[in-house]
Formats: structure tokens, sequence, C-alpha cells
């Protein structure tokens, strides 16, 4: 029963399934799930990519043909032609690190114009944001850090629900808006202790501005025409579901809606367009910064687990937090985004352990408990209770179809399969868009599919 459903052909390509215009990839843990590399194969199928949530906080890395690329803000659909990319008002804009992207794009050969269209409804991030979040070091009243990037996201949202110390994009291109800078850089300053130079300030912005003129927009009556005309559209989580700051690991979370309930509200499309949820998660389990994490193994299976999956921050090249896979924080984190169908990223880096493990449950206070516990201070006391399964020796790199992944690889699959009580439809083997593996080998056309094309 287990290996039936884990060789489901993946919803998003059965040739009976209503072509319904929203499709979502949501990364189910604490972040680094490689949702990028995913997104960037979906892409094939879709003909809009939107980013609804973060900020330049967040990396995706995607692999081609011996490339590598690292974007945070651009979402990853930017690397294919004939798609349009949106990032939308639900993520706070850092103007520099943007248009730094744009030129590392175009630098080598992938130009933008035309393809990339950005919310004049999208915060922005404005060197007090940055002061700011130095200043208080995301640090809690325990003074144990809760591990931001520094890049005043946090401080950026929180003006925005604030209201009165906010700017939006579009804002830059009106007249009002040097009086802005000025009202906040006076209030920032009593705050912070620290004088901005307003006209330096407003000279860099407003060539900031110039310069993303042609892409900025009404990036929400874009979409709710798109899906209302029956486009295609892909919509790219950012960070993890654990990190969303209503439903995860509070305070140890980030500052906006990361999981799957955070699209609409995002992206201003309604719900009833979104219809199909994958949730990607890693082999294993990883975190960066502060916060309880139960399975996490600080030793040398945790090291040998970083060392071979590269564990290590896009963004900040912080080493990452590494452990066994916890399926009751996943099954909560699938259960909370709507998760149709999973996709592994990343297992063969579990390749050559004699036996792995998996948290099925967690002991609190001598109590085995199944369900998430939506209290910190809970799951810093949750004990993990593990199942063992036989591991693998052969390396998964050169895989490409799922009957040829070693018998306990697939068991491992349809195991975590039957805990998070979704199937698992897509498996990762490597970094390159190759390096994929779709559980039922004629579900994507080999003629269009770039995995099944280099296989």
């Amino acid at each position: 029963m287990a290996a039936a459903s884990a060789r489901r052909v993946p919803s998003f390509e059965r040739e009976d399934h209503p072509q319904v215009p929203g499709t979502c990839v949501v990364g189910l843990q604490w972040g680094d799930e490689a949702k990028g590399k995913l997104v960037d194969i979906l892409t094939e199928r879709h003909e809009i990519v939107v980013r609804y949530a973060g900020g330049a906080n967040a990396g995706h890395t995607v692999v081609s043909n011996g490339q590598t690329w690292k974007l945070s803000l651009i979402p990853s659909g930017i690397l294919r032609e004939a798609v349009t990319c949106v990032v939308t008002g639900g993520v706070v804009l850092d103007p520099a690190a943007v248009i730094k992207e744009i030129d590392g794009l175009e630098a080598r050969g992938v130009g933008v114009a035309g393809k990339l269209l950005v919310s004049d409804r999208a915060h922005v991030v404005f060197p007090w944001h940055v002061a700011e979040d130095r200043l208080l070091d995301g640090s809690l009243s325990g003074g144990e850090p809760i591990g931001t990037t520094g890049r005043g996201i946090g401080p950026c949202y929180r003006d925005k629900v604030g209201r009165s110390l906010a700017i939006r994009l579009g804002d830059l291109y009106r007249p009002e808006f040097r009086g802005q800078l000025e009202h906040i850089a006076g209030l920032k300053t009593k705050f912070l202790g620290t004088e901005f130079d307003v006209s330096a300030i407003h000279g860099q912005y407003r060539q900031y501005a110039e310069r993303l003129r042609p892409l900025v927009c009404d990036t929400t009556a874009f979409l709710l025409d798109a899906v209302e005309a029956g486009r295609r559209v892909l919509f790219e989580g950012a960070q993890g579901a654990l990190l969303d700051v209503d439903h995860g690991t509070y305070p140890f979370v980030t500052s906006s809606n990361s999981s799957g309930v955070g699209i609409s509200n995002g992206s201003g499309v309604p719900g009833r367009w979104i219809e199909q949820v994958i949730g990607v998660v890693k082999a294993y389990s990883t975190r960066v910064g502060g916060g309880p994490m139960p399975t996490e193994q600080d030793n040398a299976t945790g090291q040998r687990i970083r060392d071979r999956g590269n564990e290590y921050g896009t963004v900040t090249r912080r080493p990452r937090r590494c452990g066994w896979f916890d399926a009751v924080a996943a099954r909560y984190t699938a259960r909370l985004s709507g998760v149709d169908e999973l996709a592994v990223m990343l297992l063969d880096v579990l390749s050559g352990f004699d036996e792995l493990a998996i948290c099925s449950a967690y002991l609190v206070e001598g109590r085995r408990v199944t369900q998430f516990p939506s209290h910190v201070d809970d799951l810093k006391r949750a004990q993990p209770v593990y199942e063992t399964l036989p591991g693998w020796r052969e390396e998964l790199t050169g895989v490409r179809r799922y009957d040829d992944l070693p018998v306990n690889a697939r068991r491992y699959l349809a195991r975590i399969g039957e805990l998070l009580g979704r199937p698992v439809t897509v498996v990762s083997v490597g970094p390159d868009r190759a390096q994929t593996i779709f559980c039922e080998p004629n579900a994507w056309p080999r003629a269009t599919h770039p995995a099944a094309a280099n296989a």
C-alpha cells in the first residue's frame, strides 16, 4: 500500500486533472528545502511565477547544466523564457538587492525586461530598518537570538503593520516622498540615536525608483486578470512553514506568513484559484538560527549530513543545524498548508548511513504526542520518538527512475508519505534539474521535461 502511494502520478501532470490556474510550492520545514529547484522545473508548465512573501532574507539556489544561480527576491522562474515573474505586495523590497540580482542575471545572459513585474504595493526597506535590525540583534528578552539575517526585513514588516512609518514602492514616484522621508528619518533618529542623511537617501532611492520604473505595476490586478483568464500561475513560497509568523515556532519565526495560508494575502489572489499545493521537504531536517529543533543532531551525525548536503545558508553562509526527519512537524505544516502531495529533496545526502531515523512522535513531560505543540516551551521539552529504518550504501546522484532507487530508499520515502498522509510524487537526488525523479516515469513527456531529456 505504501509503495503504491509513493508511485502515484503527480496530479498536476495527470491528463484528467482540471486545468486550474493556481499551483503553489511551499516548504514544510524551517526553510532551505530546495524549493527553488522544483519551481524552476515546474515553471515549464506555467506562464507566471509569483513570489508572495518575505524579502532578501530568503535564498533560492538552482543548478542547471553545470551553472549555479542564487536568487533572493526574484522568482526562480526568471531562468525560463516566455515566463512572467511577479514580486507581489506581500514582499518587502530592498531596491538595491533586487537591482543587484537583475544586474547579476543580465551579466550572465538572462534578461528581465518584459519578464519581471514588481508590485507598487511592496513595502520598501530603508537604512533605518537595517540599523534597527542590528541594534536589536534579533534577541529575545532572555538573550536567545532569533537568528535574523540583519537585512532589515522584520523592522520593515513592523513598520508596514504600524502604517505611520511605512513607505511603499509606489510612494517613491510621488512628490510627497521627500516629506515622508524627512518625517520618518526624524523619528527613527530619536529611536535609534543615529543620524540619517535624508538628502542622500532621497537621491539614492529616486535612482533606484527610476531603474525599477519599467517593472513597477499593480501586480494584484495583473494576477486577478491572469487567473480569471485561465492562465497557469505558479506560486513560489519563501522560507518554510515552520517559520510562519502566526503558525510557526513563535517567536523563532520570520515576519510573514511563510506557510500555505499566506498565499492569498501576500499575492491578492483568492484561495479559489489555488487548487494544487506541493509540499517540499528535505529527506532530513535543518534549521538556521535560534529556536527548538527536537531532532537536531549536534554531533558527528549532524556534521556528516551538513558536509554531504552543503548545509550552509544561501544568503548568509551560516552553517545550518542538521538532524533526522521530523514527521510530527512536517505533518502539521502539510495540513496547515493544504498540501496535496510531497516532493522529497536531497535524498542522496543520506546515502551511506547504515541506519536512518524518523521522528514519528514526541514525548512531552512523559506523554506521547503526535500533534505539533503550539507553544515553543512545550517544543523545547519535546523528546523525539524515533522509528529506525535500514539505510543504503548506493550513491543516488545518477538515478533517474524511481524503480532504480535502492529498496531501502523507496521504503524510506514510503514511510515519509505514510506519516505525513500525502503521497511522495517527486524525489530529488542532486542539485541539477536532471537529478529529479518523478515517481511515475510516464508522468512527464520525454520530449519536453528537462530531467527526462537528459536521462
